[in-house]
Protein backbone atom coordinates (compact mmCIF):
# COMPACT_ATOMS: atom_id res chain seq x y z
CA UNK A 1 0.00 0.00 0.00
CA UNK A 2 2.85 2.44 0.78
CA UNK A 3 4.22 1.47 -2.58
CA UNK A 4 0.89 2.59 -3.99
CA UNK A 5 0.74 5.80 -2.61
CA UNK A 6 4.17 6.98 -4.11
CA UNK A 7 3.39 5.87 -7.06
CA UNK A 8 -0.14 7.50 -6.89
CA UNK A 9 1.87 10.63 -6.36
CA UNK A 10 4.64 10.21 -8.91
CA UNK A 11 1.73 9.84 -11.03
CA UNK A 12 -0.75 12.66 -10.68
CA UNK A 13 2.40 15.00 -10.29
CA UNK A 14 3.38 13.58 -13.97
CA UNK A 15 -0.06 14.09 -15.60
CA UNK A 16 0.04 17.46 -14.11
CA UNK A 17 3.32 18.38 -15.22
CA UNK A 18 2.71 16.62 -18.81
CA UNK A 19 -0.77 18.52 -18.85
CA UNK A 20 1.10 22.08 -18.28
CA UNK A 21 4.19 21.07 -21.30
CA UNK A 22 1.07 20.49 -23.80
CA UNK A 23 -0.79 23.30 -22.47
CA UNK A 24 2.04 25.84 -23.33
CA UNK A 25 3.59 23.73 -26.31
CA UNK A 26 0.26 24.33 -28.15
CA UNK A 27 -0.34 27.77 -27.22
CA UNK A 28 0.10 29.77 -30.64
CA UNK A 29 -0.13 33.53 -29.56
CA UNK A 30 2.83 34.72 -26.91
CA UNK A 31 -0.12 36.52 -25.01
CA UNK A 32 -2.47 33.24 -23.97
CA UNK A 33 0.63 31.20 -23.39
CA UNK A 34 2.59 34.25 -21.16
CA UNK A 35 -0.78 34.17 -19.12
CA UNK A 36 -1.25 30.43 -18.99
CA UNK A 37 1.90 30.68 -17.64
CA UNK A 38 1.22 33.07 -14.73
CA UNK A 39 -1.52 31.33 -13.79
CA UNK A 40 0.47 28.35 -13.73
CA UNK A 41 3.19 29.36 -11.49
CA UNK A 42 0.99 31.33 -8.99
CA UNK A 43 -0.89 27.86 -8.46
CA UNK A 44 2.61 25.89 -8.25
CA UNK A 45 3.51 28.84 -5.65
CA UNK A 46 0.52 27.98 -3.94
CA UNK A 47 1.08 24.36 -3.90
CA UNK A 48 4.52 24.77 -2.81
CA UNK A 49 4.18 27.40 0.26
CA UNK A 50 1.78 24.35 1.68
CA UNK A 51 4.36 21.68 0.52
CA UNK A 52 6.81 24.05 2.89
CA UNK A 53 3.98 24.29 5.87
CA UNK A 54 3.63 20.76 5.79
CA UNK A 55 7.97 20.44 5.93
CA UNK A 56 6.80 22.38 9.32
CA UNK A 57 4.17 20.06 10.68
CA UNK A 58 6.87 17.05 9.85
CA UNK A 59 9.11 18.80 12.07
CA UNK A 60 6.61 19.26 14.83
CA UNK A 61 5.79 15.59 14.70
CA UNK A 62 9.28 14.41 15.01
CA UNK A 63 9.49 16.31 18.12
CA UNK A 64 6.75 14.79 19.70
CA UNK A 65 8.07 11.16 18.68
CA UNK A 66 11.16 11.99 20.16
CA UNK A 67 9.75 13.30 23.20
CA UNK A 68 7.16 9.71 23.20
CA UNK A 69 10.12 7.58 23.13
CA UNK A 70 11.85 9.81 26.00
CA UNK A 71 8.92 9.33 28.23
CA UNK A 72 8.16 6.02 27.24
CA UNK A 73 11.66 4.51 28.58
CA UNK A 74 11.07 4.52 32.40
CA UNK A 75 7.44 2.87 31.31
CA UNK A 76 9.54 0.02 29.43
CA UNK A 77 10.83 -1.07 33.02
CA UNK A 78 8.27 -2.15 34.85
CA UNK A 79 4.54 -1.99 32.81
CA UNK A 80 2.58 -4.14 30.55
CA UNK A 81 0.99 -3.08 27.17
CA UNK A 82 4.14 -0.83 25.93
CA UNK A 83 4.34 -3.13 22.57
CA UNK A 84 1.40 -1.48 21.20
CA UNK A 85 2.87 2.25 22.24
CA UNK A 86 6.17 1.93 20.76
CA UNK A 87 4.00 0.25 17.75
CA UNK A 88 2.29 3.19 17.55
CA UNK A 89 5.27 5.09 17.78
CA UNK A 90 7.17 3.32 15.32
CA UNK A 91 4.15 3.91 13.10
CA UNK A 92 3.74 7.23 13.85
CA UNK A 93 7.86 7.79 11.88
CA UNK A 94 7.17 5.67 9.22
CA UNK A 95 3.75 8.11 8.09
CA UNK A 96 5.93 10.91 9.01
CA UNK A 97 8.84 9.82 6.59
CA UNK A 98 6.73 8.55 3.75
CA UNK A 99 4.65 12.16 4.01
CA UNK A 100 8.23 13.89 3.93
CA UNK A 101 9.30 11.85 0.79
CA UNK A 102 6.15 12.38 -0.88
CA UNK A 103 6.82 16.20 -0.18
CA UNK A 104 9.93 15.95 -1.50
CA UNK A 105 8.55 14.76 -4.89
CA UNK A 106 6.06 17.67 -5.17
CA UNK A 107 8.53 19.87 -4.52
CA UNK A 108 10.60 18.42 -7.36
CA UNK A 109 8.18 18.26 -10.00
CA UNK A 110 6.65 22.07 -9.12
CA UNK A 111 10.25 23.11 -9.56
CA UNK A 112 10.01 21.15 -13.27
CA UNK A 113 6.73 22.87 -13.43
CA UNK A 114 8.17 26.03 -13.09
CA UNK A 115 10.94 25.76 -15.24
CA UNK A 116 8.72 25.10 -18.00
CA UNK A 117 6.82 28.35 -17.32
CA UNK A 118 9.76 30.55 -17.38
CA UNK A 119 10.93 29.01 -20.43
CA UNK A 120 7.71 29.63 -21.65
CA UNK A 121 7.26 33.09 -20.69
CA UNK A 122 10.77 33.46 -22.12
CA UNK A 123 10.43 31.92 -25.72
CA UNK A 124 8.96 34.61 -28.09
Amino acid sequence: MVFLSFVYRFLTNFAFMAVVYFSLNFMEKYPNRAILAILVLIYSAMRAASTLRAFYFFQKIEKLEAEARRLQAPINDGSGGTSVRKQVVTDVARLRRDGELKSYMDLFFLALIVLLCVAAIMRQ
